[in-house]
């Protein structure tokens, strides 16, 4: 027989930020009691909102199975005596079990016969379960932030107020943070405040909604969207789409109930990110844009209320707008009176990292990077690029990028075009700053994607060279961040840069900072963004050991690595990869254990197969390095593959380890020039 379970945890508001997480972590840690407790059910649901924790599970079983628990006990010599009677040992362990000295059976095992104790427990019920088990998966959810109340050991993200059990209609009694379980749930906190009953699971969804609470967190999404759509409609625009803030929406009402504003649309000359900010950021308002593309002078905010007098509330939000608009204005105006150089000098007051001194003397390093970057990347833009470099900080000092911090990069950007600097420099000032995230938006220039590398060595160099490199649980520089966008501009924009050059030049740059010697720097610099690669390449299914085969080459280069890689991934599904690999490892394997390197004479050679492998690897040995100079890595491969013939009629025909010392070490002087050539593309011995 099975029952639905229902639990509710009221609390007061939980910030929105923590909800979508919290429905992650409530399912998984409802299976793992539900797992522990060997309690089948069928689907387990999470409803949130700001109030409200729910747990609804259907078609859970009344009880746990009976189940016959096998303990295994002393081997059979030491349980028992010679004449077979049971030994203290023996006694001992069946008392322990609860079970008589001659119920104890014996048992063959791997290690000799040994006794069990074999005994049916009984399974009991999921009313007296979950009893115990409800308070404790309560105080496990986990929030990044927690807090207590009253004179309670409790912790949780909120004060709780109210908890519902119910299993059927029968309630699970208990009591977790002074709170006693019960059926009563409270409904929404201004239109429906009055407590009501919940007599079964099953009308806890309509209940509440007739209580003015929309209590499945996918139904209020819904609901929003709906109502966006009907005013995108009525007002002949669309709404600037944003999933994170249709998220965060949803998580701050009980009941959405959407509303337009309008405001002055002399606010329009601003530049329009600074409007997104106030409206997105600051007030969880929806913009939106008009036919052409262009910001219109209406939000759309989501009430957690239907409001009897909607005018009202309009204008009290369009009275809070109007105060951020007129400060974003205010703050703009200003900081176009200070020129940017002047921004640039206020760096020298502001601290980078205490160890690694001032943002204005980063600037200075990163910028005498850049330049050198450029100089190999992109000559021809240097000057566009040292001056990206030395403006792009330039906007913390900002009155606006100090009130709105999300704006950095974007209103540098603004006051560069407004100070007459030339589009390049202005859209990396931008750009620099990317990508933000995983998968995000890549420089659409030269000067954003050099200065971004830069910039990113430098702090990685830094950090590392004052042993603030990331551990599992703290990247406070978020440098895994930096370094995959490294790879992910070089990628993006083809640049054959040499990490050891740049890192050895940043190193340079940081010699009075570090603590650490030079090369050792270097070295762990290269070596974590060459983890970093192999993190994004394993993430993107390519196998780790193809990776591991070419990274073994030694790495210095993104672009060129991720181009032999793609192409040994292509290789490997050849009909013929697993002959190729198993004659190509072998002469891996033979000259990997020799530790001296042999000088090869043709004229030694005393049998044809040798010959014969001597002239095919002479007639490719210049191609695959032709092919190779042309980061052709595909022909490069179908050459050496071209080998396999010679290879296996090789080590047919030939006994390399001869008696003779003079044949012998000729011969592996020959396989280490073809595993010589075989490693400027891969070590096969890692596949």
């Amino acid at each position: 027989m099975t029952q639905d379970l229902l639990v509710e945890i009221g609390t007061e508001e939980i910030p929105a930020g923590f909800l979508s997480k919290a429905i992650i972590d409530m399912k998984v840690q409802a299976e793992k009691v539900f797992d522990r407790l060997r309690l089948e059910h069928g689907e387990i649901k999470i409803m949130v909102t700001p109030r409200r924790l729910t747990l609804m599970v259907t078609n859970l079983a009344s009880g746990q199975e009976d189940r016959v628990v096998e303990n295994m006990g002393p081997a059979k010599r030491i349980a028992f005596d010679e004449s077979g009677k049971p030994s203290k040992a023996g006694i001992g362990f069946a008392r322990g079990q609860g079970v008589k000295p001659e119920e104890l059976e014996i048992v063959n095992t791997e290690k000799g016969e040994y006794v069990c104790a074999r005994k049916r427990e009984t399974g009991q019920q999921t009313v007296t379960l979950l009893a115990k088990a409800l308070p404790e998966y309560i105080m496990a959810i986990p929030f990044r932030k927690s807090m207590r109340w009253h004179d309670l050991e409790a912790r949780f993200a909120r004060p709780i107020h109210w908890l519902i059990a119910l299993y059927g209609t029968e309630t699970i009694e208990f009591k977790c943070a002074d709170i006693e379980s019960g059926a009563t749930s409270r409904g929404h906190r201004f239109m429906a405040p009055d407590e009501f009953t919940i007599a079964n699971p099953a009308d806890y969804v309509e209940l509440c909604r007739q209580a003015k609470i929309i209590v499945d967190q996918g139904e209020r999404k819904t609901m929003i969207m709906k109502q966006l759509a009907e005013i995108e409609k009525d007002l002949g625009g669309t709404i600037i789409e944003d999933p994170e803030l249709l998220e965060t929406v949803a998580n701050i009402v009980e009941f959405p109930h959407a509303i337009v504003g309008s405001f002055d649309k002399e606010f329009l000359k601003l530049p329009e990110e600074v409007l997104i900010s106030v409206m997105r950021y600051h007030q969880k308002y929806f913009c939106l844009r008009d036919n052409s593309g262009a910001l219109m002078a209406n939000f759309i905010t989501v009430n957690n209320t239907v409001a009897r007098d909607p005018e009202v509330v309009v204008k009290g939000n369009q009275r809070v707008l109007l105060a951020r608009l007129n400060d974003a204005k205010f703050f703009y105006q200003e900081d176009l009176k200070v020129p940017l150089d002047e921004f640039v000098e206020r760096l020298k007051k502001v601290v980078f990292q205490a160890k690694l001194g001032t943002s204005y003397e980063k600037v200075e390093r990163f910028k005498s990077l850049a330049e050198f970057l450029a100089e190999k990347l992109s000559p021809e833009q240097k000057v566009d690029i040292s001056r990206t470099a030395k403006l792009c900080k330039a906007d913390l000092e900002s009155n606006m990028v100090c009130e709105f911090s999300d704006l950095q990069g974007i209103m540098g950007r603004e006051y560069a075009r407004v100070a007459g600097e030339t589009d390049a420099v202005a859209i990396g000032i931008h750009e620099h700053y990317m990508p933000t995230g995983a998968g995000g938006t890549l420089p659409s220039n030269d000067c954003g994607a050099i200065v971004g590398i830069a910039d990113k060595i430098d702090t990685i160099t830094g950090c590392f060279g004052i042993n603030l490199q990331p551990t599992g649980s703290a990247d406070p520089y978020a440098l895994r961040r930096q370094a995959l966008g490294i790879i992910n501009i070089c990628l993006d924009r083809n640049y054959n840069l040499s990490l050891k050059d740049a890192v050895t030049r940043s190193a340079e740059l940081l010699q009075s900072k570090i603590e650490q010697p030079k090369d050792t720097v270097v070295a762990e610099v290269i070596d974590f963004i060459k983890g970093r690669l192999f993190h994004s390449l394993t993430a993107n299914k390519i196998p780790s050991g193809v990776i591991e085969a070419v990274l073994a080459t030694g790495f210095d280069n993104i672009v060129t690595t991720v181009k032999c890689i793609n192409a040994l991934d292509r290789f490997r599904h050849r009909d013929d990869f697993t002959d190729l690999l198993t004659a190509f490892k072998r002469i891996m394997n033979i000259t990997r254990k020799e530790k001296t390197s042999y000088t090869l004479n043709p004229d030694k050679f005393t049998d044809n197969a040798e010959t014969d492998l001597y002239n095919s690897w002479q007639q490719i040995a210049g191609k695959i390095d032709s092919q190779l100079s042309n980061n052709d890595y595909d022909q490069a491969l179908s050459t050496v593959a071209d080998l396999r013939k010679s290879v296996d009629n090789f080590f047919n025909e030939v006994m390399v380890m001869a008696d003779d010392q003079a044949i012998r070490e000729n011969r592996l002087a020959l396989l280490q020039g073809i595993a010589g050539d075989f490693k400027k593309i891969a070590d096969f011995a890692k596949l």
